[in-house]
């Protein structure tokens, strides 16, 4: 074998090793931008989306929800937009469309979707998107008035536990 053959051989095996590297971290940045938490309510999940939101990412999030919701026993997610202002979504004309489709994904799941945290400039895009069966998904301000309601409904109560 040359020297050059010898390279290449050299070159390619680094290639692939960076490929799989690569790979890897495109499935923990998938991992990361839609952490599952569970909620101290049985069979609930907070999902908190921070960062960009395209129109890739958005479906990388449905499908990832939608995968845990199956695996799991999940009855109710909460998704959370509390971290999210007018910037980091790249098209506001159609926001309100993924929203719904979001919101359609998971209910055909059998699984009811709570939203929270949204601020005031993107329920006003929410709205203006024109969407009439987005309102009819529960939404709450916050993430403990969401909590608050599902203990309600569940006749879940705190108990102060004394030593």
């Amino acid at each position: 074998m040359t020297h050059e053959s010898t390279q290449i051989l050299e070159l390619k095996e680094e290639i692939a090793q960076l490929k799989k590297q690569l790979a890897e971290s495109e499935e923990l940045i998938k991992d990361i931008s839609a952490p599952i938490i569970p909620s101290i309510v049985p069979e609930t999940i907070l999902v908190p989306i921070t960062g960009r939101l395209s129109p890739e990412r958005f479906e990388m999030i449905i499908t990832r929800i939608l995968n845990v919701s199956y695996q799991e026993d999940i009855h109710t997610i909460i998704i959370d937009f509390s971290a999210i202002s007018e910037k980091e979504i790249c098209e506001l004309d159609v926001f309100g469309t993924y929203i719904d489709n979001m919101a359609k994904a998971i209910s055909l799941m059998g699984v009811e979707v709570i939203f929270v945290g949204f601020t005031p400039s993107l329920t006003q895009i929410i709205v203006h998107s024109g969407l009439q069966q987005i309102l009819e998904v529960k939404s709450f301000l916050t993430f403990r008035t969401a909590l608050q309601y599902l203990m309600q409904q569940r006749g879940i109560q705190f108990q102060n536990i004394q030593e």
